[in-house]
């Protein structure tokens, strides 16, 4: 995953992830195998790796998913690090692959605790995706609502990505707002898919409450984004979120019951105020998270 001039919000952690180790003074060459446009291109990314090793020297390789990770392994010149991200590593038929290729690795990362339990796999480094806490900061909302064109007099819930992902559960938001705005007719939706990342800030700021009902996560970006922006949030307990959010007024959690999500909806919206989110996860932003690999980096290098 890499952002792309027709999806700019495709991968982008990966993205921002890269520009946060260049800043720390890491050289990076990214070679992007777009799997999702044609399969093909993972047996050609094999020749384009390759090509890159027959030009140039590294010190390491850094593969992001199974597949750029079976690419990376065929070869052993270069230590292997691998970033699992996602659901895939335990609720696809990508679990397979997932599990068989770390024996493979040098060094695997995982984004959440979750991750680790699930894939049994005890000797993985936790680190997830930074924030760019530049990017990501707390705006007035009715400052925020005017530069959209929102109204000033709604309740606005904000739905951030696919509709079209059945894992997302986009079905149970959809029940969820239509009992919330039995009890209040000023709720509204605001939707947001496929934008340019620096777009999202605006509307986090803009709404009141962002909701997470997906069947699986690894560490959802959306959340830690949402932290941020001190936006309240309510979700169901996927991935890292209840560690993110722990201890946070103004954040909740909640079963896929369309019932129970409607009523922390309801009660997120009417907490006074914003919340301290941003306070609680200085630790992940983008050049601590950075360090952190490099650390990883430094580690792999010297036993190899």
């Amino acid at each position: 995953m890499y952002p792309t001039q027709k999806k700019p919000a495709y991968g982008i952690f990966v993205q921002e992830q890269v520009q946060a180790l260049r800043k720390e003074g890491v050289e990076v060459d990214v070679l992007f195998v777009d799997g999702s446009k044609r399969k093909l291109n993972y047996i050609w990314g094999f020749f384009r790796f390759w090509g890159r090793l027959l030009s140039r020297r590294y010190d390491l390789i850094h593969a992001h998913y199974v597949f750029s990770g079976i690419i990376a392994r065929a070869q052993f010149l270069y230590p292997v690090v691998l970033t699992h991200h996602g659901l895939e590593t335990f609720m696809t038929w990508q679990r397979i692959p997932s599990r068989l290729i770390i024996p493979f690795m040098d060094r695997v990362i995982l984004v959440s605790e979750e991750q680790k339990k699930k894939l049994k796999c005890k000797k993985a480094d936790v680190i997830p995706c930074g924030i760019n806490f530049d990017l990501f900061k707390p705006v007035a909302r009715d400052k925020a609502r005017e530069e959209l064109n929102l109204p000033l007099d709604k309740k606005l819930v904000l739905w951030l990505g696919q509709h079209s992902r059945p894992e997302k559960r986009f079905d149970i938001i959809q029940a969820a707002l239509d009992l919330a705005q039995k009890k209040d007719p000023t709720i509204d939706l605001v939707t947001v898919a496929g934008q340019p990342h620096e777009i999202v800030p605006g509307y986090m700021n803009a709404c009141d409450v962002l909701p997470l009902v997906s069947d699986g996560e690894g560490s959802p970006m959306v959340i830690k984004e949402a932290m941020a922006c001190n936006l309240p949030i309510v979700s169901v307990p996927v991935g890292d979120v209840p560690e993110v959010i722990k201890g946070t007024d103004g954040c909740y959690l909640c079963s896929r019951e369309p019932a129970d999500v409607a009523e922390k909806l309801l009660i997120a919206m009417n907490h006074p105020g914003r919340t301290n989110g941003r306070e609680k996860i200085k630790n992940m932003e983008q050049s601590i998270i950075a360090k952190r690999i490099m650390a990883v980096y430094k580690e792999v290098i010297r036993e190899k």
